[in-house]
């Protein structure tokens, strides 16, 4: 890791758990590596798990609550212009808008275990103006157990934090690959459904 980015982290983490709250609001360091820095602090006993979940689940449902409003009242034309300062690229907008059309909100929760989709998902909700209140409930139920793993890993790696992204693959890659089943067993069970309301 960068230098800067250590001492980035290492400033956020230090406010404690409005650090951990604004790190995954911000997201300039990837969330993984401030929530995993949040679970070596909890090894430390400098903070709580359950504080640094409630902190971790907070600000990454604000961050999305953002992506949401801006795709909301910014439209996809803002995006495109200035998606690139918010570190999202068109080919992402383009990804995430063909699953928010193909599968629907129930994408919504299981696209935030998906690489590519996770981050950028929230910006086609805002524009189809999904519900608010469905929104932030589907985004905050699967950012807490995202929360809680990297918590726990950072907890269990303890001074060895860092090697997080290795460590984490082991359970992610399974995490994706199961949310993406579950999307194809949606879809399925969507057009069985539609077919049978067409035979009766």
């Amino acid at each position: 890791m960068h230098n800067m980015a250590v001492d980035l982290l290492l400033w956020l983490t230090g406010l404690g758990y409005t650090g951990i709250a604004l790190g995954l609001m911000i997201e300039i360091i990837p969330s993984e590596i401030v929530l995993a820095y949040g679970g070596y602090m909890v090894s430390q006993g400098t903070i709580t798990f359950t504080g640094a979940l409630i902190a971790g689940t907070v600000g990454g449902t604000i961050a999305q609550l953002f992506l949401y409003w801006i795709g909301a009242y910014g439209g996809r034309p803002f995006l495109e212009k200035y998606g690139k300062y918010l570190l999202i690229k068109k080919h992402h907008i383009d990804v995430a808008e063909n699953w928010f059309t193909k599968y629907g909100t129930g994408v919504i929760f299981t696209a935030r275990f998906i690489p590519v989709v996770r981050h950028a998902i929230s910006i086609p909700a805002g524009i189809a103006k999904m519900s608010f209140a469905k929104f932030t409930i589907y985004t905050t139920i699967a950012i807490l157990p995202w929360s809680a793993l990297f918590l726990y890993l950072g907890l269990r790696l303890g001074a060895n934090w860092e090697n997080i992204s290795s460590v984490a693959a082991l359970y992610t890659r399974p995490i994706g690959l199961m949310a993406a089943a579950i999307i194809i067993v949606y879809i399925a069970f969507n057009l069985i459904r539609k077919k049978n309301r067409r035979t009766v």
